[in-house]
Formats: structure tokens, C-alpha cells, sequence
């Protein structure tokens, strides 16, 4: 086998907010990408919008960095070193972005923070790289954090690294164990730009003032690109982007052979047949930018421009001898929503440029299948409905969310579990989850997961006041988990899972106490009502807003349903009151984002997300108006609309929460409790 040895692919895999971006900001940075005039975020490949705005990352991206060091020349290259950097996701429900990146390179450079040490999503990570037999290099990073525990955390992922090699072992992939026990380990302080591979006191920084120990461990122990010298072109396509001009591209690594720009070449499809396309443009990425090239060779990352068509996991090569690769492997989903049209009475009446009709929604989730290996889309036994299937809520309400911010109104149910059917028994989907909280906290967070049907299988006491708390949840019980923990916490909680396979149905959990006031007309939301109802509950509309009938406009104090009339106004008299000039004060309404609204939706309820910013959700149930029936959320709930006078439909926004219920549902019929289908 011949060697590229200019060129290096590495993916940076790591929990959620462990560093990844910082490190690949100040990788960037230290190789001189940036003009010195240049202002430059903290992070500077989280592009996105909602990415800046969460402060995580949710597309896997890719830059070059020429490196020019002294290392170059050691290693016979001293015209510089090409290292392909994939910066990858590091929540759970963007797996698929990471498994995508790792079928890109050589090896992986696994962060670890110097004080939460390995966590869930870097057990996944780091056995999706074991599976691929991709050499590990661990970044203990953040080790001036002042709870910093460089060596313990060391040793806890020298001891989830080699049990994950026994476990992938066993299941009969042939893996190096002395390599595992040779760990390379540098010490890193990305947001200061310091590493070094000597181990620094417990919050302080590496002595070592540049990455240049990181750029060496890359060169060193990464190995360079290997192909077989005359072989036919073998181009596997990892991701999908989009240009202006040149239509879709298809991000490429190029295993064998050589691909020139204006040349034709044959696309192997999904399905095995080759279509042959011509290659309109070639782009290498330097830094940020893409620039056009004539060719590339074995080992280059590339975008490809000339079909339209192009998809993940599709091969490009040679007509003549064609040689596909197998398809790029993503876990199932476990969690689902249904997508449907905006019908409410107030569609459309927000804003202009409304993207209401069922063609555009279908068109749109039909695009987001194209880049997003991690989703699927159902259909349902109604038209204008869909059944979008991910990795976790997160993922499917980052989803709803880009859509309403595109001009899309549509109504989304609450997520639901994918079941499945095995022996016989009804399983469903589990997760390991990991919660870090202080240790008065300790008792309340067992109980909220003990409700949840939740198993506490480990608890560990660093003695600094915290306590690490591990836990086997069913996913349903995960649902709206995170903002209960927050506020059973005082927002010091911190949790994160990562799926469990599958388990037998664990019975009804029951997560909301509190019932729904419930708007019985339509009309204008009044002061006088609110001021006479606000003994009752908590509203989620403002004064003067427009409501009508089924629109969930509070949470009851109580679990019962409430039926109540909010647009009562005061009636005029010709009387002097004695209390007419008595200040009533109105309790501030409670305002929600689309996935606290989500997270709060019952399950005959249903999440309406609007485009105007002010209200991007709305809330309601199952309610009495309309002939158009129930939208998706009943498909996997346990309930049933009987009547024809009745639908079900459900609104969110960031001011405005709305829920409808009708007295003609009836409970599904299921083998479970009635508590799921």
C-alpha cells in the first residue's frame, strides 16, 4: 500500500461543552488562518444561528490547517502538512453527525474535561471510534478549571478505553491492545491555547505556551492515508452542503484513485445502480474558505459539485470498473413527532410570506432528509401529517424550530418513543443517564427519576460536594426531563445519556401534575378575565391577545382540565363604584420556547409553532371546533377522537400557550396500560 504522508484526517469527538470547537479555534488560529486584522468569535465554526444561540454544536464540519512547524521537515514534508479537521457535535441526539465524521478519517482526538472526566456521549464516541479501529489520542482539556482532577480523570479514561476495547473484542472485531495500553495523552488549555504532554498541578495551565506537543501527537500517531497505487477511483460521500452558484455539493473522501475537475465519473446509488455525472467543480477547504482545485488524490476531503441529487453514503467511481463502499451505518431513531399543517383559526394571520400548505411542509422535511442521516419521515393515515422520527427531542425540536424560523407554521405533537415488537413483548427504547448534582440535591433527583421509572445503577462522591448519579431511564421518561431537574436543582443539575438498547414496557409514567386551562371561545383575551381567573393558574397569553376555542391559555393549579372564559369584559354601568379606582395587578404570563412548550404538551396535545418571533408557539388539545380531526399527536397517544366535530391541535410560542380537549375522547385499547400505543 502506498502512503499520502502529507495529509492527515482527524475527527475531534467529545461530550457536550468538553471543548471541541475552543480546540479547533485555537488549532485554526496558532496556524495563521486568520488575518491579524481579523475580529474572530470565540467560535468560529458553530456558523448556525441556533448553534451561537444554544452554545453547542449541531452540524459536523470540516477545516484544513496547513501545518508549517518544525515537525513538518522532521517528517519529510517541509513544504507543510495538510491536517483535515472534523468538528463534531457532542450532544447525543446529533450522533449521526458524529458517525458521519468518523467514516471520514484515520483517528481521533477524544476530549476530555479535566474535571467531569468521561461522560456518556464520550463512551459513544469513543466506541463508534474503537468499532471503525481508529487510534485514540486523549486531550485531558480545561486543566486550569479551579476542581480540576488531571490524574484521576486520566485514569478513568484509560479504564473506559480499554473496557470498551474487552467489549468490542467480544464482539469479534480484531483490535491492537498494546496499542490501547500507549495511550498518547497531552494536557490542553484550549481556550488559552496551551498543551503540553507533561502533566500540569490541578488547575494550572500546560507549560508549554502553543499546541505545537498536539499538532505532533496528530502528525505521530494519526497515521497518513494509505491507498492501492493503480486502483480504480473509490470517493465515498460523507456530508452535504449547498452553494449559491453551484447548486448541492458533496463532501467527499477519496479512498483510491484520483478525481479531476470536468471529467465523468459514475455515482453508485443507494439502491446499487451507477449513474454516470461530470464534475463541474472541485473545492479543497483552506481554513473556512473553499477554493477550486483541478484534482485531488487519495486521502483529500473535497466537495464535489454536478449532481443534483447527490446523498450520503453514495459512492463515487469509475464507470468502467465500478467499486462502491459500503453505506455510511446510523443507529435507529427512538423518538418521534408528528409534523402536520397549521389549521388553527389563526394560521397565517401572523406576519405575511406564510409557508402553510401540507406540499411545502412535506418539501421541506423531504430536504432534511437529504443532509441528515439521524431522521426519518413516516406518513400517517392523514395527508397532511407526518410521523419525523430522531435520535432524541432535542434534535427533532432544533428541526421544528429551523422550520418556523424559515416562514413555516406548522403543528407538532409531543414526542413520543419508537416501540418495537420483540418476542412477542412490546420493548422500548432505554437510556444510560448521568446526572452531576450537589449533594443536597441528592434525594430530589432520585425521586424525580424514580417517578420516571428510572433505575439508579451507580452513585460516586468525589468529596468536593458534588455527586455523580447513573441511572437506566426509559426514553419517555427523559421527556421534559431537563427543565424538572433544573428547577428541582436551583439550575445546578447537569444530565446527559446516551441510548441503552431496548427493554420491556416499564408501565405509565405520569410527569405533569398540573392540568390546562383550556379557552372555551373565541375572542379577544381580556384584563377583567384574567384578573378574576389568575386565582386559578398561570397564563401563558398576554392581555388583548387573540384566542379562540381549544387554545390552552394556562396551567391549572390543579390536574383537572378547566374550561375557562377569558374573554369576559366588564359590563358598563352608569353607577359609581366605590372600588373604581382600586390597582389590580396581573401576574406576568409565562413564556416558553418551542421545546419548553414541547416539553410541557400532554399527549393529546399538540405544539402549534408560529413564524412571528413575539409568539413562535402556541399551545392546544383535542378540542370542540373544526371538522378537520385530530393531527398526528394522536397517532401514538393514548388517545382517540370519536367525534367528527372534533381536532386536536396544539400551539407553543414564546409568549403564547395554547391547549384544546374535547370530552369525546376515548382511551386507546393497548396491552400496556393504555398509555402508549
Amino acid at each position: 500500500m502506498a502512503v499520502r504522508g502529507d495529509i492527515r484526517n482527524v475527527a475531534i469527538v467529545a461530550h457536550v461543552d468538553h471543548g471541541k470547537t475552543t480546540l479547533v479555534n485555537a488549532m485554526l488560529a496558532q496556524s495563521h488562518v486568520f488575518n491579524e486584522r481579523e475580529e474572530v468569535p470565540d467560535r468560529v465554526m458553530d456558523s448556525n444561528d441556533l448553534e451561537r444561540e444554544k452554545g453547542i454544536t449541531i452540524l459536523a464540519k470540516n477545516t484544513a490547517v496547513q501545518y508549517t512547524g518544525p515537525l513538518a521537515a522532521k517528517y519529510g514534508h517541509p513544504e507543510g502538512i495538510t491536517l483535515n479537521i472534523i468538528d463534531t457535535p457532542g450532544h447525543a441526539d446529533f450522533g449521526g453527525e458524529v458517525e458521519r465524521g468518523i467514516s471520514m478519517v484515520d483517528g481521533v482526538v477524544l476530549l476530555v474535561d479535566a474535571s467531569e472526566g468521561p461522560l456518556p456521549q464520550t463512551r459513544f464516541v469513543l466506541r463508534k471510534a474503537l468499532e471503525a479501529k481508529l487510534p485514540v489520542i486523549l486531550c485531558v482539556n480545561k486543566t486550569d478549571r479551579p476542581d480540576a482532577r488531571i490524574e484521576e480523570v486520566v485514569g478513568e479514561s484509560s479504564d473506559l478505553l480499554l473496557g470498551l476495547a474487552q467489549d468490542v473484542i467480544e464482539e469479534g472485531i480484531d483490535l491492537d491492545e498494546d496499542a490501547l495500553f500507549d495511550l498518547p495523552v497531552i494536557y490542553c488549555a484550549a481556550k488559552a491555547g496551551y498543551a503540553s504532554e507533561n502533566q500540569p498541578e490541578n488547575g494550572g495551565l500546560p507549560d508549554n505556551e502553543d499546541l505545537e506537543p498536539l499538532f505532533e501527537a496528530i502528525i505521530k500517531n494519526i497515521p497518513a492515508p494509505e491507498y492501492e497505487e493503480g486502483a480504480p477511483l473509490q470517493a465515498h460521500v460523507a456530508n452535504i452542503d449547498s452553494s449559491d452558484f453551484l447548486g448541492r455539493l458533496g463532501l467527499v473522501r477519496i479512498y483510491n484513485g484520483t478525481l479531476e475537475k470536468g471529467k465523468t465519473y459514475g455515482l453508485s446509488r443507494v439502491d446499487g445502480s451507477v449513474e454516470n455525472f461530470r464534475v463541474s467543480e472541485l473545492l479543497r477547504t483552506q481554513g473556512l474558505e473553499r477554493t477550486p482545485v483541478d484534482s485531488a488524490g487519495p486521502g483529500d476531503i473535497v466537495a464535489v459539485a454536478g449532481v443534483n441529487d447527490i446523498m450520503i453514503g453514495e459512492t463515487i467511481v469509475d464507470p468502467s470498473d465500478p467499486r462502491p463502499l459500503p453505506l455510511i451505518h446510523v443507529d435507529d431513531p427512538a423518538i418521534s413527532m408528528t409534523f402536520g399543517i397549521n389549521d388553527s383559526p389563526l394560521a397565517g394571520t401572523e406576519g405575511k410570506d406564510h409557508k402553510l400548505t401540507a406540499r411545502m411542509i412535506k418539501d421541506r422535511l423531504d430536504r432534511e432528509l437529504i443532509g441528515n442521516v439521524s431522521i426519518k419521515v413516516l406518513p400517517t393515515e392523514r395527508p397532511d401529517a407526518w410521523e419525523v422520527q430522531g435520535r432524541g427531542e432535542l434534535a427533532l425540536a432544533v428541526l421544528a424550530e429551523q422550520m418556523r424560523r424559515e416562514g413555516y407554521e406548522l403543528t407538532v405533537g409531543r414526542p413520543q418513543v419508537v416501540t418495537k415488537t420483540i418476542d412477542g413483548v412490546i420493548n422500548e427504547p432505554m437510556e444510560n443517564t448521568t446526572i452531576d448534582v450537589p449533594e443536597e440535591y441528592m434525594g430530589t433527583v432520585t425521586q424525580l427519576l424514580a417517578d420516571r421509572k428510572g433505575r439508579m445503577e451507580n452513585m460516586t462522591n468525589h468529596g468536593t460536594g458534588w455527586v455523580r448519579l447513573q441511572f437506566t431511564v426509559p426514553s419517555r421518561g427523559l421527556i421534559g426531563f431537563r427543565t424538572a431537574l433544573l428547577s428541582a436543582t436551583r439550575g445546578t443539575g447537569i444530565a446527559s445519556s446516551i441510548s441503552a438498547g431496548y427493554a420491556p414496557w416499564a408501565g405509565q409514567i405520569v410527569t405533569r401534575q398540573n392540568g390546562s386551562m383550556v379557552c372555551d371561545r373565541k375572542g379577544i383575551a381580556t384584563p377583567y378575565a384574567m384578573q378574576r381567573l389568575q386565582a386559578r393558574g398561570n397564563f401563558f397569553v398576554e392581555p388583548q391577545s387573540p384566542v379562540y376555542e381549544g387554545q390552552v391559555v394556562g396551567v391549572n393549579n390543579k390536574p383537572d382540565e378547566l374550561d375557562v372564559n377569558i374573554t369576559l369584559a366588564k359590563h358598563m354601568t352608569n353607577m359609581r363604584s366605590s372600588t373604581a379606582d382600586v390597582l389590580e395587578t396581573l401576574t406576568p404570563p409565562i413564556k416558553m420556547s418551542l421545546e419548553e412548550s414541547l416539553d410541557f404538551a400532554n399527549e393529546d396535545e399538540c405544539v402549534e409553532a408560529l413564524r412571528n418571533p413575539s409568539v413562535c408557539a402556541r399551545l392546544f388539545s383535542a378540542v370542540r371546533i373544526g371538522t378537520s380531526g385530530a393531527p398526528s399527536s394522536v397517532d401514538r397517544t393514548t388517545l382517540r377522537i370519536t367525534s367528527d366535530s372534533s381536532r386536536c391541535s396544539v400551539g407553543f410560542a414564546s409568549t403564547v400557550v395554547c391547549l384544546l380537549t374535547s370530552p369525546t375522547v376515548s382511551p386507546l385499547s393497548s396491552p400496556f396500560d393504555g398509555s402508549a400505543e
